[in-house]
C-alpha cells in the first residue's frame, strides 16, 4: 500500500495538472467567551484535473467546511484555496454543489429545477438549447419520464439524481459532493455509486466527495484524503486507491489489496483517531 500526502509525480505517460490547490489553510471562528474555535489548521491539499477525491473523518473535523471554502461559500482565515490558478473568493459556476438533502424547489419540476440552473448560467442561450441541455441531462441519469414531476413525486434515489443532474447541466470544472448517498437505503446508494462513475467517466469532471462510507470511498476514489479529529483538524494521510477502472464491486472485494487499504483507514479512524467517549 502507498500512502502519500502529495500527489502522484508529473510523467509524460500519466500527466498530471493540478486544478483545486489548497495552501496552508485554517478556518477560526471567533468565540462568545473572546476566545477562538480552530475547526481546521494548516490544510494543503492538491486536486489534479479529473481526480475523484474522497474525505473522510470523524463528525466534526471540518470536512464540510474545507469543501464550503472550495466551492466559495466560507473564506479561510489563513491560507488560501485556487482553482485553474485562481483564487476562490466566492461561488461560481465552475464549482458546484450536490448537498445530502437534495436542495431542489419543491414547486417546480425536475425539468424546471435544471433548466433554473442551466438559464442562471447561460442566460444568451436560445430557449431551445436551454432545453435541449436539461433534456440531455435528466436523460443521462435516466429521469426523462420523471421530467415534470415535483420533488414530493420523486423518490430519495431520484431527487439525488435531478441534483447531480442540474449540477453538471452547467458543465462545472470541480463537482463536489456533501455525503450525497448518505439518506438512501443500500441498494439505492449502490446504484447511484455506479451512476455517477458512469457519469464521471463521461463528463471528465474534477469531484471531491465527502463520506463517511469507507468502501464507498474506496470503490469511488483515486484517492481519500483522511482528516483528524477536531478541534484544528488538519489531512492525517492520504491514501492512494490502485484499482484500475472501470471497477466492478464485486472483483474489488475479492482483491486481497481492497481488505488491506479498508482496514488501514479503519484502523486510521478507530485506532489513531479514535473519538474519545470521555
Amino acid at each position: 500500500m502507498q500512502i502519500l500526502s502529495t500527489p502522484n509525480p508529473h510523467t509524460e505517460a500519466n500527466p498530471l495538472t493540478p486544478l483545486v490547490e489548497v495552501e496552508g489553510v485554517s478556518k477560526v471562528y471567533p468565540k462568545k467567551d473572546g476566545g477562538e474555535a480552530v475547526i481546521l489548521e494548516n490544510v494543503n491539499l492538491t486536486v489534479n484535473e479529473g481526480e475523484f477525491i474522497c474525505v473522510i473523518g470523524h463528525s466534526g473535523c471540518g470536512k464540510s467546511t474545507l469543501l464550503d471554502m472550495i466551492s466559495g461559500f466560507r473564506q479561510p482565515t489563513a491560507g488560501e484555496v485556487r482553482v485553474a490558478g485562481k483564487r476562490v473568493s466566492e461561488p461560481g459556476p465552475d464549482r458546484m454543489v450536490v448537498f445530502q438533502n437534495y436542495a431542489l424547489l419543491p414547486w417546480k419540476t425536475a425539468f424546471e429545477n435544471i433548466y433554473l440552473a442551466v438559464h442562471a448560467v447561460y442566460p444568451d442561450k436560445s430557449k431551445a438549447e436551454k432545453t435541449d441541455i436539461v433534456n440531455k441531462h435528466l436523460a443521462m441519469v435516466g429521469l426523462e419520464e420523471a421530467a415534470n414531476k415535483k420533488p414530493k413525486q420523486l423518490s430519495g434515489g431520484m431527487k439525488q439524481r435531478v441534483s447531480i443532474a442540474r449540477a453538471l447541466s452547467i458543465y462545472p470544472e470541480v463537482l463536489i459532493l456533501d455525503e450525497p448517498f448518505g439518506a438512501l437505503d443500500a441498494i439505492t446508494k449502490e446504484e447511484l455509486q455506479e451512476e455517477l462513475l458512469q457519469i464521471w467517466s463521461q463528463h471528465k469532471v474534477t469531484v471531491l466527495m465527502i463520506t463517511h462510507d469507507i468502501d464507498e470511498a474506496l470503490f469511488l476514489a483515486d484517492r481519500v484524503v483522511m482528516m483528524t479529529n477536531g478541534p484544528a483538524a488538519t489531512i492525517g494521510e492520504i491514501m492512494e486507491v490502485p484499482f484500475p477502472r472501470p471497477r466492478e464491486r464485486a472483483a474489488l472485494m475479492e482483491d486481497p489489496k481492497y481488505y488491506t487499504l479498508r482496514n488501514y483507514a479503519l484502523d486510521f479512524l478507530f485506532g489513531k483517531y479514535a473519538h474519545d467517549d470521555e
